[in-house]
């Protein structure tokens, strides 16, 4: 994809995120997809995802930074919610959280092969627990 498609086409996948719409993530991950290193399916990104919007239905990702490098991607996003179930161990007591999450990402044939992110899940926390 030349950058101006992956950019589209990852910005379609935010937005599907946002919208809480997981059920074209077919389009977006590949079957089989190395994710923190460790080889997993599809349908476990799906669960994971569902789980988090399940848990924290105003769930929204920002895109703040975003680059791209041939089959590379690069984006800084800020994260915030507000979960209305046990989450992390958590039980929901109305806080909010806002975090910045670190991504990077592989891209072959037109879906992520390699899903790799970071972000500060003790700040979470503490936001969630003060």
């Amino acid at each position: 994809m030349a950058d101006n498609e992956l950019r589209s086409w990852y910005l379609r996948y935010i937005a599907a995120l946002n919208a809480h719409d997981l059920s074209g993530m077919d389009e977006f991950i590949h079957d089989q997809v190395m994710a923190g290193g460790e080889q997993v399916t599809r349908g476990d990104i799906v669960t994971v995802l569902g789980g988090i919007i399940d848990a924290v239905p105003d769930i929204h990702w920002e895109v703040e930074e975003l680059l791209l490098d041939r089959d590379g991607i690069a984006v800084r996003v800020t994260n915030t919610g507000t979960p209305t179930k046990t989450w992390l161990g958590v039980e929901p007591s109305g806080a909010s959280f806002k975090i910045v999450e670190y991504a990077i990402y592989k891209v072959s044939n037109g879906r992520f092969v390699q899903m790799t992110n970071l972000h500060d899940s003790a700040e979470m926390l503490r936001q969630l627990t003060a």
